[in-house]
């Protein structure tokens, strides 16, 4: 299992980039760039690949309809031939909200959106003449004075492509043409019927297993010394699950309330959207129970935090996303470098068991999966 972390560049940039360099130092595998309705994700990412040397570097995610998928085909392989191999192009449809909310351009048929920005970014990576012809886009515009052309660069390194996505079509079209996922609002319990039984599918008719494919998911983790203090950890996180059933997309599209429901709280995240849509956010945070929170987070004493580790990486995750919990900067780092020594010693303990359990005669064990 790798692991890595996701930060956002709208504050405390210094800050956030001495965090970026320390997790590196602790071992973290990847830091994804966030791009919500604040600082976008490229920028961040160019300045951070002077200031790392080993970590890969992804975005999580590039938006779509918020670029031309020439645009970010561009920034990706700059992105890659500065980092030297190092970026994955995270990319996700966002929702309504943002799309149609802050940048004014029509949300509808993401489906198709997706699939075809991931050919014109492949296309335009083997450094060919680009000609496309779609249902959303075509390349060069039909009518125009423009003919096919290439970039003056081409990639010099292979660059995976994650897509964040959580409804049932998206998932397959994920399992269908992409190198990874970027899930999230995920119990591994559930997550068969709600995520794996789609991305499956999709791997499979493209003639692929998840042997290949990085399932990469994303949760906070803070350690409580006792059940007094994870009683308070979890209280706490309360309203923020509930901005994410209820505030999170438009009054009719929330991506993260069909998750949830597809995962057995469909009543309970229809009933806190509800809230949270008439104004009653206290009413909506004391709507979401305590299983809720500790299902989809890394919450709790360091055994516990042990324990569904270990739970995540047997129902399939191969790359976890840490969000350290802390009030400061070394209070993060403190809890980052605890998670990732719990993820190195689970790995060790892992490979220890195939060595004991591999036939006679054989040697090596097993290996860790990463793209470095």
């Amino acid at each position: 299992m790798r692991t890595s972390t996701t930060i956002e560049a709208s504050t405390g940039w210094p800050e956030t980039v001495e965090f970026v360099t320390e997790a590196e130092k602790l071992g973290m595998d990847i830091c994804w760039v966030a791009e919500a309705w604040g600082a976008e994700a490229p920028s961040p990412l160019g300045y951070l690949a002077a200031r790392t040397e080993r970590m890969l570097l992804g975005s999580a995610i590039i938006q779509l309809a918020t670029r031309t998928p020439m645009a970010i085909a561009r920034a990706a392989i700059t992105l890659s031939n500065i980092s030297e191999g190092r970026f994955l192009l995270g990319l996700g449809p966002s929702g309504p909200q943002v799309i149609e909310g802050l940048h004014g351009v029509p949300f509808a048929r993401p489906l198709t959106r997706m699939r075809e920005t991931v050919e014109v970014v492949r296309q335009a990576a083997t450094g060919e003449k680009i000609s496309y012809s779609g249902r959303e886009f075509r390349i060069p515009l039909p009518g125009g004075e423009g003919r096919p052309m290439r970039l003056s660069m081409r990639a010099e390194h292979d660059i995976p492509i994650h897509l964040a996505t959580l409804s049932p079509k998206m998932l397959r079209l994920t399992g269908e043409i992409a190198d990874g996922w970027l899930g999230t609002s995920f119990v591994p319990e559930g997550a068969k019927e709600a995520y794996f039984d789609h991305l499956d599918a999709g791997l499979a008719a493209s003639g692929r297993s998840r042997a290949g494919f990085d399932v990469c998911q994303g949760a906070e983790v803070a350690f409580a010394e006792d059940e007094e203090a994870l009683r308070a950890m979890v209280a706490g996180r309360k309203k923020e699950l509930a901005f994410s059933l209820g505030g999170m997309g438009s009054g009719t599209t929330n991506f993260y309330n069909d998750a949830y429901s597809r995962q057995g709280w469909a009543e309970t995240a229809a009933q806190v959207r509800e809230r949270w849509q008439s104004g009653d956010r206290d009413g909506a945070a004391g709507l979401v129970t305590d299983d809720m929170v500790l299902a989809t987070t890394l919450i709790g004493t360091e055994e516990m935090v042990r324990a569904r580790l270990r739970v995540w990486r047997d129902a399939g995750v191969d790359t976890v996303r840490l969000y350290p919990a802390g009030d400061t900067l070394d209070a993060r780092l403190t809890t980052l470098g605890r998670a990732i020594d719990l993820v190195r010693d689970m790995e060790r303990e892992a490979e220890r068991q195939a060595a004991a359990e591999a036939p006679l005669g054989e040697t090596g064990g097993t290996s860790m999966h990463r793209h470095t």
